[in-house]
């Protein structure tokens, strides 16, 4: 296996000792394209250049060096900044290892969607390098809810019609679905692969909306209920529904279809309440016997 090895740390010293000279071009190189953070940090853009370096290894450094530097464009910043250091860089093949120190752990969630993005989809240019890892010091790089990243490659972050990057995540959540009687809560766990475009909070509500898919386990929310909108304001989830919530298509209670969407949500650490409302109105009442109004508060006494 082809094995090579590259310490940023000593990269770094090159920048200080060369300025701005790794950004020269030079006719008859690659052109590649180099990502980076708009100043918002809500999404990513690409600047060309051309490779003047020859071999994988300097093509590596090359990229990094500019991806570490202020570009061109000022509406931009650069994606390796003081948050956070690439220590080591691995090209093992056709995968390339990225070492990261632990100020990665403190990007925002979408920042660091979009860093990885932007490594990835700028590094899989060079010639023989398909794959992308990240590990922060010795440990695998994981998503928000401890599960490992693995493998990447550009395609995982596609462009949409607004220029977002479209990342996919595992993450393991703790749903309540009822029992043959409606009358009892059930929880279980279920890992998901999910769009890291869609908050948490909405996976959370989609997911109780498609289903169980263990026979032991029965369906809380009518299947035909659509998501107008959730979101989250001073601990508590706002889940804003549309009509066919209150048709109730299996024998189960009010009480249970309720406490399974606000129990699953406050798993969530961001959340400690929920408020249901149809169409953005809580002026009503549920099967007339639970005011929207309310704002739920997690309930175990229907466990099972």
């Amino acid at each position: 296996m082809r094995k090579l090895r590259y310490f940023y740390l000593a990269l770094f010293g090159m920048l200080l000792l060369s300025g701005c000279a790794g950004r020269k071009e030079s006719g008859g190189g690659q052109t590649v394209n180099v990502y980076y953070l708009n100043k918002e940090e809500t999404k990513i853009s690409s600047e060309a250049h051309e490779l003047t370096a020859q071999e994988t290894g300097a093509q590596i450094e090359e990229l990094l060096q500019l991806m570490a530097q202020p570009p061109e464009n000022a509406e931009n910043k650069a994606v390796i900044s003081s948050s956070f250091t690439v220590l080591d860089a691995v090209s093992e093949g056709e995968q390339l290892v990225l070492t990261v120190d632990e100020g990665y752990r403190t990007l925002g969630a979408v920042t660091e969607v979009l860093t990885r993005a932007a490594l990835v989809r700028t590094l899989t240019q060079i010639n023989g390098i398909d794959y992308i890892s990240m590990k922060v010091r010795s440990d695998p790089l994981t998503d928000r809810s401890g599960n490992p990243i693995g493998i990447m490659e550009a395609s995982m972050f596609l462009d949409n019609a607004g220029d977002e990057i479209n990342s996919y995540e595992k993450a393991r959540l703790k749903l309540y679905f009822t029992d043959e009687s409606g009358t009892r809560l059930i929880e279980t766990n279920r890992t998901v692969v999910y769009n890291t475009n869609i908050s948490m909070e909405k996976l959370v509500v989609e997911q109780l909306i498609q289903g169980p898919n263990n026979e032991d386990f029965y369906p809380t929310v009518n299947p035909e209920t659509r998501i107008n909108n959730v979101t989250v304001k001073d601990g508590i989830c706002y889940v804003n529904l549309n009509e066919s919530f209150l048709t109730q298509t299996t024998n189960v209670t009010s009480e249970v279809t309720i406490y399974s969407i606000t129990n699953s949500l406050v798993e969530l650490p961001n959340i400690n309440k929920v408020q249901i409302s149809i169409n953005g109105d809580t002026e009503g009442t549920y099967r007339e016997t639970i005011p929207f109004s309310t704002i739920f508060e997690r309930n175990l006494e229907l466990l099972q």
